[in-house]
């Protein structure tokens, strides 16, 4: 079966339709009368009924036609009618004994004036009726501009044009009468079709236009609503809306036809509660009547000159207003507690970290990791450059300050003939403090660092103090070797 509005369908079933007759497969946007009677069969002495309905233009407008080829046409099937002078294409849209209470719905008498369905659409009348359809888009525009260059106050909806050519149907909106016999002899002389003019509403453009409402679904006169009835404000005060004229106001600029829908819940509700309880009085004061909780029967009171509203019961209102009746001023309203329930939250198994990392944590930690790198360039360069030691590789030495210090107070001791040389070029560089260091030479501080050095060779050290040590050519940093047998100590 396909589908009722556009007849898509694969392999007999339909191709994205909705419930009752709709399609969201574009080719069609309208809810159609769901044929709850097509499965009954009819007794041997009834015929079905020879009229049908059909739509045309995907739904937007509808008519009844006489059946009088004796088919069976199924909902969905394309039909060729009669037109204007000519023929036009349509959709079945219903069938059988509905039709009747569809004609009955919209005043529609069965008289013998009604058209005639003519045949089953053939592959020519379909690829006539795509032509003419492909021509409505340029023939818009260009009767918008027209319009416009004669002045005339309307705005075009929507141009219609049949199957054949023959016939084109302008929709149009305007807030006054319009004089458009002028335009008509333009229009007729650059379509080439009769032409006819038709007003419609502004709830009736927005259904031929289309949109989304704000509910989130399509809206309801592009969808199913045919019959607009009248919204007004009175609407929204019985159902507690506030009077605000953006938010009840649809995409036609009219109130919401929405607002009808619930209207008579809401009056079926209010009866429940009294016309008479305004105002009632206290031994506080009187307290008016502010609001009622139409979804759970409470009455909210406030006094004069105070903000703060106390909720009553239906019960409870009538009681004190009984009691004003007869003189007596109760002490209090003995408001009820409204509890609100929180919603319980799920546990979803995670913790929630957001906002615990913070842009400040992360500029401490590199401020402080900049700070170190600073401190160990200070140790790594005192006064420039550290020499690397012997023949090693040029490591950089990282010391401490007093470890250093203690390092070569414990090679000064162990080795006092170097101590003396160092005394000597102080003694050198205290006299040369006057004037300007030569250039290209560091003065540095000059650290040795080796093994210890063992017990005999101290004592070897300490017999050659009494001759005088011949100059060793070798770098005064280089360490003797622990094997060798100091020559210093010659007789």
């Amino acid at each position: 079966m396909a589908c009722a509005g556009c007849g898509t369908g694969v392999d007999g079933k339909p191709s994205g339709c909705k419930s009752n007759g709709g399609c969201s497969t574009g080719g069609c946007n309208r809810l159609n009368v769901f044929d709850w009677l097509s499965n009954i069969p009819l007794g041997d002495s009834l015929a079905p009924f020879d009229i049908i309905e059909v739509s045309f233009n995907n739904g937007s407008r509808k008519d009844f036609y006489r059946n009088v080829t004796k088919q069976l046409f199924d909902k969905g099937e394309m039909v060729t009618v009669e037109g204007v002078s000519g023929f036009d294409v349509g959709t079945v849209n219903l069938t059988g004994e509905l039709v009747k209470l569809q004609m009955k719905k919209k005043r529609a008498e069965d008289t013998p004036e009604i058209k005639k369905v003519l045949r089953r659409s053939s592959n020519d009348d379909l690829q006539r009726m795509a032509d003419n359809k492909a021509r409505e888009k340029d023939a818009l525009i260009k009767s918008r501009a027209i319009a416009r260059n004669m002045g005339l106050e309307m705005k075009l909806a929507e141009v219609e044009i049949q199957a054949d050519g023959r016939k084109a149907t302008f929709f149009y909106t305007a807030d006054d009468r319009v004089d458009f016999r002028e335009l008509i002899k333009v229009y007729a002389s650059e379509f080439r079709a009769k032409v006819e003019m038709r007003q419609i509403g502004a709830r009736q453009e927005a259904g031929k236009v289309g949109g989304i409402g704000s509910c989130g679904r399509e809206l309801c006169c592009a969808t199913w609503l045919s019959d607009f009835k009248s919204v007004n404000t009175t609407a929204a005060r019985y159902q507690n809306l506030s009077i605000n004229q953006a938010k009840l106001s649809g995409q036609c600029g009219r109130l919401k036809c929405c607002l009808n829908y619930e209207l008579d819940t809401y009056l079926d509700a209010l009866k429940e509660f009294p016309d008479d309880v305004d105002t009632i009085e206290t031994s506080a004061g009187v307290a008016n009547l502010q609001k009622r909780d139409i979804f759970k029967s409470l009455m909210w009171y406030s006094y004069e000159g105070s903000n703060k509203q106390y909720p009553l019961t239906i019960t409870r209102a009538r009681e004190i207003r009984q009691l004003n009746r007869q003189g007596i001023k109760p002490d209090e309203l003995k408001p009820v507690e409204v509890m609100t329930a929180k919603p319980k939250e799920a546990d979803l198994g995670f913790a929630d970290v957001v906002g615990q990392i913070s842009l400040k944590s992360l500029e401490k930690t590199a401020q402080k990791r900049k700070q170190k790198d600073k401190d160990r360039q200070k140790q790594q360069k005192p006064g420039g450059e550290q020499k690397p030691q012997g023949g090693g590789p040029k490591n950089e030495q990282k010391q401490e300050p007093k470890q250093a210090a203690q390092r070569h107070e414990r090679h000064e001791r162990h080795h006092p003939e170097r101590k003396n040389k160092q005394e000597g070029r102080g003694k050198q560089g205290q006299g040369q403090q006057g004037g300007q260091p030569k250039p290209g030479r560091e003065q540095q501080p000059r650290q040795e660092q080796g093994p210890k050095p063992s017990p005999n060779q101290g004592q070897q050290g300490q017999q050659g103090q009494g001759g005088q040590p011949k100059q060793d050519r070798r770098p005064p940093r280089h360490k003797p070797r622990p094997n060798q047998p100091n020559n210093n100590n010659k007789s």
